[in-house]
């Protein structure tokens, strides 16, 4: 019975909420270079013209409908997505509460949460740790 795989806990359903509100997404100056080449932008000029500072971080720019500047329906960066999405929702505050999952779940209909809290912290820690399930 090895065979028997773990639960899936989240599938991305598509909708965007998370690419709305919920304070912004951090970028690296890997995913700026990333970015810049993928829309063929300047890097030197992406910070100014895409993004706010949270912080002292850059955060990818909302649009006034809350969402991401990259959100049209889909991500159209999605290819070169910054860490932070490719990472939703096995992100670090899961570790330190897993109630931060189910708070999560409210807004994601991609997260279960008909599992036990301790096969959640047991995934998200092989997912934030590189653990390929």
């Amino acid at each position: 019975m090895n065979n028997v795989k773990e639960p899936e806990i989240f599938k991305c359903k598509k909708c965007g909420d998370c690419c709305r509100g919920f304070g912004g997404t951090y970028v690296t100056p890997g995913d700026i270079e990333a970015i810049s080449r993928y829309i063929d932008a300047d890097p030197d000029n992406f910070v100014e013209k895409y993004c706010q500072m949270s912080g002292g971080k850059p955060v990818l720019a909302q649009k006034k409908n809350g969402y991401c500047i990259f959100w049209n329906d889909l991500c159209t960066i999605h290819h070169v997505k910054p860490y932070m999405c490719r990472a939703w929702p096995f992100i670090e505050s899961i570790l330190l509460d897993v109630s931060n999952w189910y708070i999560m779940a409210s807004v994601c209909p991609g997260m279960r949460t008909d599992i036990p809290a301790s096969v959640i912290t047991n995934l998200a820690r092989k997912k934030i740790s590189g653990v390929d399930l």
